[in-house]
């Protein structure tokens, strides 16, 4: 009976670690998927990160070498801004004191007279000061049908009407230095994109 019991026992361990040896393969081979889903979801989650990560760098540097585009474009804007404004300052200036005096602005209203006149009676405005001027250099050319007004609202320089005043074509500070303004603006347009 010893025999048998000593038998039931053997049979009884070897029952309990072969169940204990089958539970712990079964909880290491559950460990082994489980590690293996957790590296899998894990690589996945950090390939979508590092996705997301250049992508996002990407549009960083998109909108950053937009700004800097802009940026470029903004400052050239205001230093052609700046420097056109200070060039038609200067002109404005040089206008204004060329078309003043009257060694200068006498022979260009007679050659303006001359030319848009031909010969069909004309009125020519100007400040006072040229107006004398004008009058004396029209009287000397002997030229017939100018009419020489004095008109201080021209400033400096002169206008030329025709047909009765219906046409007008003015020589005046103002309008001369737009005119030059205009041919500096494109100009210094040009050489500002020829340094970009």
């Amino acid at each position: 009976m010893a025999e048998e019991l000593q038998q039931l026992l053997e049979k009884i361990q070897k029952d309990g670690v072969d169940k204990a040896n089958a539970e712990a393969e079964a909880i290491l081979k559950k460990a082994t998927a489980d590690a293996e889903e957790l590296r899998a979801r894990a690589k996945a989650d950090a390939e979508a990160a590092e996705a997301k990560s250049k992508a996002d760098a990407e549009a960083y540097m998109a909108r950053a070498k937009e700004t800097i585009s802009q940026a470029a474009r903004d400052t050239v804007k205001t230093i052609e801004a700046a420097v056109g404004g200070m060039l038609e300052n200067i002109l404005a200036k040089n206008v204004d004191a060329a078309l003043s005096d009257p060694a200068v602005a006498v022979p260009l209203a007679a050659e303006a007279v001359k030319t848009l006149a031909a010969g069909q009676p004309a009125d020519v405005a100007a400040n006072a000061k040229l107006a004398a001027a004008l009058k004396a250099q029209f009287a000397a050319d002997a030229a017939k049908g100018v009419n020489v007004v004095t008109d201080e609202t021209s400033g400096t320089g002169f206008s030329v009407k025709l047909d009765g005043g219906r046409v007008e074509h003015a020589f005046t500070g103002p309008v001369v230095c737009e005119a030059l303004a205009r041919r500096l603006r494109a100009d210094l347009a040009a050489l500002v994109s020829q340094k970009q």
